[in-house]
């Protein structure tokens, strides 16, 4: 099975993962996620982490998502899929965003990972656009 599995600071991961809910089938097995809450020490989230993951097994793939490359819950996860010896079957992304995380979760068994990696970054990519907020003039007359 391929996991969708997020990461965050604060309760971003979870909040995403709620999303994906109303957007992606309700409740899903394959979307997993874990957060370090403020005033959360490492060893509370690599625990939290822990319990998390614990129904991934070793012929698994992971899909792992975090907010940002370099913070504590992307390093502690990765920290802790490699003590699992799970890390040559996870492939890891920061700045995570909606549109990232909905590619990965619909995606995610049509396609191979490098593919999946491709689109995941596109649609993450092209999701950020300012909103034109200006008026014809015909619009502003009426």
């Amino acid at each position: 099975m391929k996991y969708v599995v997020l990461v965050s600071h604060g309760t971003f991961a979870p909040g995403l993962h709620s999303v994906l809910k109303m957007l992606a089938g309700g409740e899903r097995g394959d979307i997993l996620s874990a957060s370090m809450e403020d005033g959360m020490g490492a060893d509370a989230f690599v625990t939290r982490f822990q319990e998390v993951v614990d129904v991934i097994k070793e012929e698994d793939e992971i899909i792992l998502l975090a907010d940002i490359i370099g913070g504590s819950p992307l390093t502690n996860a990765l920290d802790v899929l490699s003590q699992r010896g799970l890390l040559d079957k996870t492939r890891a992304f920061g700045g995570m965003n909606l549109p990232m995380a909905l590619t990965a979760s619909m995606m995610k068994d049509a396609i191979d990972l490098d593919g999946l990696a491709v689109s995941m970054l596109e649609e993450s990519k092209n999701a950020m656009q300012e909103m034109d907020l200006s008026q014809d003039e015909e619009e502003s007359e009426i």
